[in-house]
């Protein structure tokens, strides 16, 4: 097997100078770092305390704030922190839900300001080269403005205003696409990552394949073994742990998407992009009933028109109350809504209409015309883009104001067993008399249940979202589908996958950091390195 060559960032000459310094009794980091290699770093509690929490709202403490411009100041912070074994928590624009960027003490190490090689696009190749400090939404209209709206990049998940380009990589974030194609994962082609160490490697899809579920690492001439996880991954759509495979054979790039920052910090990528439709079919449906929005998905999948799909976005239980809009969109007293959107790349806008009102009458899902809205109308659109919007927006003001932790389930099962997962899960939250909204990605089967709680409800809650969990895993089905796991779902992971499969992680991980200083808490738990 051919040994993966990375190389240092810290040259000797800046190794034997940190090393000098640091067993000075009047060393101090900050003072340190700045003058000898002008890096943004502040032991200011005031600036730290913006990074202390994402939006899971989970509370966290830091020691130190960096905020690293280049690679060369991304690895002197690394191999500085890990000889001093000083945990460090990599942050980017803090919109997980898992608490993932939340740190628990240490260095908050922020890619805000890692913005190279800026936004480069190849259109003859398809692909978009970045650094990981910029908002993915800034890139993802970059790519339309500069292909003239012929290329786009399609990952386009709810938070993709705020969130940067390195959270994206970190957490495998998805968007409204159903299927792989929905996920950052399948659009990675290289990233550069940079080893606790210091020492860097740009690395290209298809270059670095395990052999016997085993990687070698050479760093200064010394070989690392990495035992890549091979725990069973339902193959769905999965953000549950790092990515293995049931085979020996797992891509390197694979291993570090959705890894959450345990085993290095990825400075830099480059992603496929793809032709962008001629333009788009948008259509809300208003059913009656969930199991009739369910019926519809799995009537689409049977005429061969889900894997077409662009979006197939569900708003059901409770949405209506927390939704603008809503008596513009929602009626007939139906109490669920669908949101279709169908890339149309040759066919008339006229023909495509007409062909999907005939596959809906077609159906038994009791579609009426009325039930149909077409949004191409930039009115409709405006209406539905606001009520869409507003709803999770309205729900976390709400769990803010009972000061309550966000709990929204990202579980998934096969389609087989959704109905049943469903039943489950509004059963006990109903009975229990807990407050929820259910919306989602319906067609992955990949629905969130937002629950607001009051404090008196906490301990029950708890309990609740955990048989939830259990349920979705006893019906071949994981407990995070694009959200990650973070410090909120370490429970979650044991429970899906077993402690074997935490013990292949956590040997994964010291192959890579054998200090255990990146992400400390993130998927799994650590004591005693």
């Amino acid at each position: 097997m051919n040994s993966i060559r990375f190389k240092t960032e810290v040259t000797d000459k800046n190794k034997k100078l940190i090393q000098s310094h640091i067993n000075n009794d009047e060393f101090s980091i900050c003072d340190f770092l700045i003058k000898n290699f002008d890096i943004d770093i502040t032991n200011d509690q005031d600036i730290i305390a913006n990074f202390e929490r994402d939006w899971s709202n989970i509370p966290g403490y830091a020691d130190y704030l960096a905020r690293p411009s280049n690679d060369k100041q991304c690895a002197i912070l690394l191999y500085i922190f890990n000889e001093l074994k000083i945990p460090i928590t990599i942050s980017a624009g803090k919109t997980n839900l898992t608490g993932s960027a939340t740190p628990m003490g240490g260095l908050v190490l922020s890619v805000v300001n890692m913005k190279l090689p800026g936004i480069i696009i190849n259109e003859k190749k398809q692909t978009v080269s970045t650094g990981v400090g910029i908002v993915l939404e800034d890139m993802r209209n970059e790519v339309l403005d500069q292909t003239n709206n012929m290329l786009y990049y399609p990952v386009d998940p709810t938070s993709r205003k705020d969130a940067l380009i390195g959270g994206t990589i970190s957490c495998n974030a998805s968007g409204f696409i159903p299927g792989d194609k929905g996920a950052t994962r399948y659009w990675v082609n290289k990233i550069k990552i940079i080893l606790p160490n210091g020492y860097s490697k740009h690395i290209t899809r298809g270059e670095f394949i395990s052999e016997n579920s085993q990687f070698y690492l050479e760093c200064n001439n010394k070989n690392i073994l990495v035992n890549i996880p091979n725990y069973h991954r339902p193959k769905i759509k999965n953000a549950s742990g790092p990515f293995t495979s049931d085979c020996d054979e797992i891509d390197f790039i694979d291993l570090m998407i959705g890894s959450e920052g345990i085993f290095s910090l990825i400075t830099e990528v480059e992603f496929a992009i793809t032709k962008t439709a001629k333009q788009y079919l948008d259509l809300f449906i208003t059913l009656r009933t969930e199991k009739n929005a369910i019926q519809l998905r799995g009537y689409l999948e049977e005429q061969g028109i889900l894997d077409e799909l662009t979006a197939l976005e569900y708003f059901g239980y409770n949405c209506q109350n927390y939704m603008d809009h809503k008596e513009k969109l929602f009626k007939n007293n139906s109490s669920v809504g669908i949101y279709i959107q169908y890339p149309i790349f040759k066919e008339s806008m006229d023909s495509v209409i007409e062909k999907w009102i005939d596959l809906l009458d077609n159906s038994s899902c009791q579609i009426s015309d009325n039930d149909i809205i077409l949004l191409n109308s930039p009115e409709n659109w405006r209406t539905f883009f606001e009520a869409r919007h507003s709803m999770p927006t309205k729900a976390l003001e709400k769990t803010k104001e009972l000061d309550a932790i966000s709990i929204i389930t990202d579980t998934i099962v096969p389609y087989e067993n959704f109905n049943q997962f469903l039943d489950f899960a509004h059963s006990i939250l109903q009975n229990n008399k807990i407050e929820y909204l259910l919306f989602g990605h319906l067609g992955d089967c990949h629905l969130h249940f937002h629950v607001i709680y009051t404090k008196k409800q906490t301990k029950i809650i708890k309990d609740i979202y955990q048989k939830i969990i259990r349920e979705s895993a006893k019906l071949g089905g994981v407990y995070s589908a694009e959200h990650g796991t973070g410090k909120r779902k370490t429970i979650d992971f044991l429970e899906c996958y077993g402690e074997d499969a935490i013990k292949q992680v956590q040997k994964c991980k010291l192959s890579f950091d054998p200090n255990n200083i990146l992400n400390q808490g993130n998927i799994i738990n650590i004591k005693g390195v």
